[in-house]
């Protein structure tokens, strides 16, 4: 059957930090018709246990697919991508892309051989990142820290405030305290939120440390699942929300050509 070219690419996660994926999708495919889904009323993820979060999201992916018909579903979220990727897949029949930890670029970058990893508490402890690991870092160091902290303060940067610079300290200062934290080259930053206070983390590290995430990859991924579709955007873009709408969301999603913002 063949896909209306106003079919959206439905890009979900907990909250704001599916913007940084966004911002790389714009630049791969400028056409696509997007609707940003945030469960702002779950936020944060990375506290809760794998059970709530593999529930929870298969659940509103479910009753989003039924309301919104999206030709792809974007999974913008690194914890939910590890715990409940699977689970989406067995039971949506739409094409599901996840977001994992940049573990592999950066073993591939990396010149000390010692790679930092920042992610929330239940991403670092994920089977999936110690296969990542296994697989492309076998050689390497990873250094895993969870920084849970970042998460509120991307979502009040994005609101207009200014975070508190003790947040990026304490991030870094974890994360380098651990064995051979000093040898750290590269910043595997491990949350979508993250790439969003990535100016604030890299004024706590030395310079020459290189920072990576996963948006260019998922914005790839996108457009090769997606090859051949037309893409037909009759009016800006939306986002829904699971909480309820406070007033600094507009301004904060309307640079990412987000027009309107509801409850779903």
């Amino acid at each position: 059957m063949e896909i209306p070219a106003s079919s959206p690419i439905l890009l979900f996660d907990s909250g704001l930090g599916g913007l940084s994926v966004l911002s790389a999708l714009r630049k791969t495919l400028p056409d696509a018709p997007v609707i940003y889904a945030a469960d702002t009323a779950g936020l944060p993820y990375g506290e809760k246990s794998e059970a709530e979060i593999a529930a929870r999201v298969a659940g509103l992916l479910g009753r989003m697919s039924e309301r919104f018909y999206p030709r792809l579903i974007c999974i913008a979220c690194n914890t939910a991508s590890t715990i409940a990727l699977g689970m989406v897949r067995d039971v949506l029949h739409v094409p599901i892309v996840g977001t994992v930890p940049a573990i592999k670029p950066a073993a591939a970058i990396t010149k000390t051989g010692t790679i930092g990893l920042l992610g929330t508490a239940a991403t670092i402890r994920q089977r999936y990142v110690d296969d990542l690991e296994a697989k492309f870092a076998q050689d390497k160091r990873l250094i895993r820290h969870a920084a849970p902290e970042l998460v509120g303060a991307a979502e009040a940067k994005l609101r207009g405030h200014t975070p508190d610079v003790a947040i990026f300290e304490r991030a870094i200062a974890g994360m380098k305290a651990t064995t051979d934290g000093v040898e750290i080259d590269t910043v595997v930053l491990a949350c979508t939120h993250f790439p969003l206070v990535q100016a604030e983390l890299a004024a706590q590290m030395k310079v020459g440390v290189q920072f990576i995430d996963g948006a260019e990859g998922i914005a790839k991924r996108i457009a090769s699942l997606t090859q051949g579709q037309t893409f037909e955007r009759s009016d800006a873009d939306k986002a829904v929300v699971t909480g309820a709408v406070d007033d600094a969301l507009p301004a904060a999603l309307a640079p990412y050509g987000i027009g309107s913002v509801t409850q779903f």
